[in-house]
C-alpha cells in the first residue's frame, strides 16, 4: 500500500518547474563557450565545480511544454544533497529538491507562499531508485519507485496569473541564493542520475565543465580517494576524553591501498604521526615521531589509541596483532596536535599552512572513526576528487 506524506499550505506552484533535467556524457559546443549535452544518460552529480553551481542547467519556453511529469533514477550513499532546481520568472517562483539524512526534501516559493516538507523512505542505500514528480491540479507529487508519495498542496490568495516567460532547470545546484532557502543543508552530492524524462522534451542541456565525469558501475559505502588531494580537518572538532585517549579506527582492504592514509600535525612542529601504504612492498608503516612500526597490509580494520604513556596499534580481531610503542615515561605531546593541530585523510601534510601536500592515496577507506564517531569527509576542507560517501566496488 502506498505511503502518503501530504503537507497544505494553500496555493497553485509554479507548475511546470518542477519537472525538469536530462543530460548525457557525450555532448559538443553550441557556439556560447558552454559544453552541449544531451538527456537520458548517467551523470555524476559530485563533480569538481563550485558546490552550489549546477552540474548542468537550461532554459525552457514555457509555450512549449505540454507535460508536466518528469521522471529519473538516483543512486547515493550520501545523505544529503542538491538533486534539481527550477523556476519562473527569473527566480521569482522556484523549487528545490534534495536529499536531508537521505530523505527527500522539496522547498517551493511562489507568490506569498514560502514552504519545505519532507518525508518518504531513505534512499541513500547505494541501490537505484526511480523518482518522478509531478503537478497534479492544485499539489505536487513526487512518487519514489512507483509506490511511497509525497505530496505537498498549495492554495494561494492572491490571483492566479497565467505563466508567460521562460523556465529555467538546473541540475545538482540552485540558481538563487541558498538564503532564500528555508532548510539549509549541504549541497555537493556524492551520487548519480540516470535515465531521465524530461517534459516529454528533447531539450539541449549546457555544461560549464569540459567533459561530464562518469558514474561507477558498482558502489561501495566508503569514501574513495583518487590519489590527487587530501581531507583536512582541524583537530579541536574531535574531543579529548578527561582520560587523554584519543581512538581512531580505520576500515578498508589495505593491500589495495598506495599512500599516506592519515597524517596528523601542530603548527610550527615536526609532523607527529602518519599512516603510509605502500602497494609495492604490501606495508603499511605507521611514523609516531621517531618510533616507526611497519606492518603487513593484510588487514581489513586498524585501531590505533594514543595514551599518555603509549600508543597502541590493533590489527582485525586478532589480539596477538597488537602492537605497543611504549615511551619512557609520560608523553603528553600528542596533545598538542589533537588540541590545536591539523589532522588529513589521503595524504602527508607540508610544512606551511598553505601547502599543498604530498603522497596522496589512491584507494577506498570504508569507513572512518574517532572517539567511536563515524567521520564524515564533507565536513572537511578536501580536495573535489574525493568521494566521500562512495567507492567504486
Amino acid at each position: 500500500m502506498a505511503v502518503f506524506w501530504k503537507a497544505m499550505a494553500g496555493g497553485l506552484l509554479l507548475t511546470l518547474s518542477l519537472t525538469l533535467l536530462g543530460w548525457g556524457v557525450e555532448g559538443q559546443g553550441n557556439g556560447r563557450g558552454k559544453k552541449e549535452v544531451s538527456g537520458g544518460a548517467t551523470v555524476y552529480l559530485g563533480q569538481d565545480r563550485d558546490i552550489w553551481r549546477p552540474m548542468i542547467y537550461t532554459t525552457v519556453n514555457l509555450s512549449e511544454i505540454r507535460s508536466i511529469k518528469s521522471s529519473f533514477q538516483l543512486r547515493t550513499f550520501d545523505p544529503e544533497g542538491t538533486i534539481f532546481y527550477g523556476d519562473t520568472k527569473n527566480g521569482q517562483d522556484w523549487f528545490v529538491l534534495s536529499l536531508m539524512d537521505g530523505i527527500p526534501l522539496m522547498q517551493i516559493s511562489r507568490e506569498d507562499i514560502l514552504i519545505s516538507v519532507a518525508g518518504g523512505p531513505k534512499l541513500n542505500d547505494g541501490k537505484w531508485h526511480t523518482l518522478e514528480v509531478s503537478h497534479q491540479e492544485k499539489f505536487v507529487v513526487l512518487e519514489v519507485d512507483g509506490s511511497n508519495r509525497l505530496e505537498v498542496g498549495m492554495q494561494s490568495k492572491q490571483t492566479q496569473e497565467i505563466l508567460v516567460g521562460e523556465l529555467r532547470l538546473a541540475v545538482g545546484g540552485i540558481l538563487i541564493n541558498k538564503e532564500k532557502m528555508i532548510v539549509q543543508f549541504e549541497p555537493q552530492m556524492d551520487g548519480c542520475v540516470r535515465e531521465g524524462s524530461w517534459l516529454n522534451l528533447s531539450i539541449p542541456w549546457e555544461a560549464d565543465v569540459e567533459e561530464l565525469w562518469p558514474c561507477y558501475q558498482n558502489i561501495q559505502p566508503g569514501s574513495y580517494f583518487a590519489g590527487t588531494g587530501f581531507a583536512i580537518f582541524n583537530t579541536s572538532v574531535f574531543p579529548i576524553e578527561a582520560d587523554h585517549v584519543v581512538k581512531t579506527e580505520l576500515w578498508g582492504d589495505f593491500s589495495k591501498m598506495d599512500g599516506t592514509i592519515l597524517s596528523i600535525k601542530a603548527p610550527g612542529q615536526e609532523m607527529i604521526f602518519a599512516l603510509v601504504a605502500n602497494n609495492n612492498t604490501k606495508e603499511v608503516t605507521l611514523t609516531f615521531g621517531e618510533e616507526k612500526l611497519s606492518m603487513n597490509d593484510t588487514f581489513k580494520r586498524l585501531v590505533i589509541t594514543f595514551e599518555i604513556d603509549k600508543l597502541q596499534v590493533f590489527q582485525d580481531e586478532d589480539e596477538s596483532k597488537t602492537t605497543k610503542l611504549s615511551f619512557a615515561g609520560s608523553h603528553p605531546g600528542y596533545l598538542t596536535p589533537w588540541r590545536q593541530g591539523r589532522l588529513a585523510f589521503g595524504g602527508l601534510l607540508g610544512k606551511g599552512e598553505d601547502d599543498v601536500g604530498s603522497q596522496f592515496l589512491t584507494g577506498c577507506l570504508e569507513k572512518i572513526q574517532i572517539q567511536g564517531r563515524d567521520v564524515d569527509l564533507d565536513l572537511a576542507v578536501k580536495h573535489m576528487s574525493i568521494s566521500s560517501h562512495s567507492c567504486p566496488a
